[in-house]
C-alpha cells in the first residue's frame, strides 16, 4: 500500500507577484495535475497580511481552493497583524503552526519554503 503523499508550502513573503505566481500557482496546478495527494499551504509572518489585503491574491486563494489546496494561517501571526477574523472569512483555518511545523521539520516531510 502507497503512502499519500502530502506537501507543505510555507508562504511568508509579502510578494504579491511570488503569492499569486508561485506559491498558489504551484499549489492549485499541484492538485489540478495529482502531483501530490495533498497541499496545504501555510500563511506565517506578512503573508496574513497580504492575504486579506490585496484583491488578485485573494483570487489566487480562491482558485486554489477550488482546486483543493488547503490554507491555514499562523495564529500567533494573524492575532499580531489584526486579520485572524478576516482570514477565517477567506475560509483560511487559523491556528497553532509552531508545533507542528517544527514536528514536520524533523520528520523530513516535504516543505517548500518562500
Amino acid at each position: 500500500m502507497s503512502k499519500e503523499k502530502t506537501l507543505h508550502i510555507l508562504w511568508t513573503t509579502d510578494n504579491a507577484d511570488t503569492a499569486r505566481f508561485m506559491v498558489l500557482f504551484y499549489a492549485a496546478n499541484s492538485m489540478t495535475n495529482r502531483l501530490w495527494d495533498h497541499v496545504t499551504v501555510i500563511l506565517w509572518g506578512a503573508a496574513v497580511k497580504l492575504a486579506v489585503e490585496n484583491e488578485a491574491v485573494q483570487e489566487e486563494i480562491k482558485i486554489a481552493q477550488h482546486a483543493g489546496v488547503k490554507l491555514s494561517a499562523c495564529g500567533s501571526c494573524a492575532r499580531r497583524y489584526g486579520v485572524a477574523e478576516d482570514l477565517e472569512d477567506l475560509g483560511i483555518e487559523v491556528g497553532a503552526w509552531v508545533g507542528p511545523f517544527t514536528e514536520m521539520v524533523k520528520s523530513g516531510e516535504p516543505i517548500i519554503y518562500v
